[in-house]
């Protein structure tokens, strides 16, 4: 497969994953196209050298893996608008939330590799956690979509059925992660810190402890017994933490999405 990109939908996701692959030279900017009805938002990317246009079938026409990148209510119309384009020769990965591989080949009705992905923003800055599905794929297509998201940051491939929960874990993930370091860079205020000093710390802490667990391949527990000792300041905060609710309030949010994501 060549590394002509299509991404169908200029959204914040879509240009976050062209901004992605620029900056991992995974392919030239005059490779990558990227779609939108206002074009005018996109012209920091055209700058680049990125094409950008609002015909979704020429793009997918002049691509080899397209990115489906638009709101789950938009996904049959911009489907159908680009579908007679579509050939044996194109990979089509869709990054919409809560849309299956089945309601795509439903709409598309063509035999190709479709695939479900679900990266999250930090996509733009090569650290995204992207978890991938796939349906009859060959062994190179599935490479080479993963070889895509590689350059973007972490890849795992799951069964299709936990997308909904990836999709709470990994993207809505973010948004807890900042509340958290949001939150931490209050409580360095309260204590003395100016706002900027607090947020360095509070942002850098994060992105060390995440990078012990990533490249030592140990648990939380372990690394937390490292810094605890008996009756120091580490276990005091821990364990008031714990008295207000902390782990049963992360957990209770996540599930709060999950079932909004099933449930509607």
């Amino acid at each position: 497969m060549g590394k002509r990109i299509a991404i169908i939908g200029g959204g914040n996701l879509g240009t976050a994953i062209a901004e992605g692959l620029l900056k991992s030279k995974f392919c030239k900017a005059a490779d990558i196209s990227i779609t939108k009805r206002n074009t005018t938002t996109l012209k920091a990317l055209q700058g680049k050298g990125v094409h950008v246009s609002d015909k979704n079938d020429a793009a997918v026409r002049n691509s080899e893996l397209v990115i489906l990148a638009v709101k789950p209510f938009q996904v049959k119309d911009v489907l159908n608008s680009f579908t007679k384009a579509l050939t044996s020769k194109h990979i089509l990965v869709s990054v919409v939330t809560g849309v299956t591989i089945k309601e795509i080949e439903d709409t598309i009705k063509k035999k190709l590799p479709v695939c479900r992905a679900m990266p999250n923003t930090a996509i733009a800055i090569q650290e995204s956690m992207t978890c991938l599905s796939f349906n009859e794929a060959a062994g190179r297509q599935v490479n080479a979509v993963k070889e895509l998201f590689s350059v973007l940051g972490k890849v795992t491939v799951i069964d299709e059925k936990l997308m909904d929960a990836a999709t709470v874990l990994g993207a809505c993930g973010t948004a807890y992660a900042m509340r958290y370091i949001r939150a931490n860079i209050q409580g360095g205020i309260e204590i003395g810190f100016d706002a900027v000093t607090a947020n360095l710390i509070a942002a850098q802490t994060v992105k060390g402890a995440a990078e012990l667990l990533l490249q030592k391949g140990t648990h939380p527990e372990q690394e937390i017994d490292k810094v605890t000792t008996p009756k120091g300041c580490t276990i005091a905060g821990l364990n008031e933490m714990e008295h207000q609710g902390f782990s049963s309030s992360l957990i209770r949010g996540i599930t709060a999405s999950f079932n909004k994501i099933v449930k509607g």
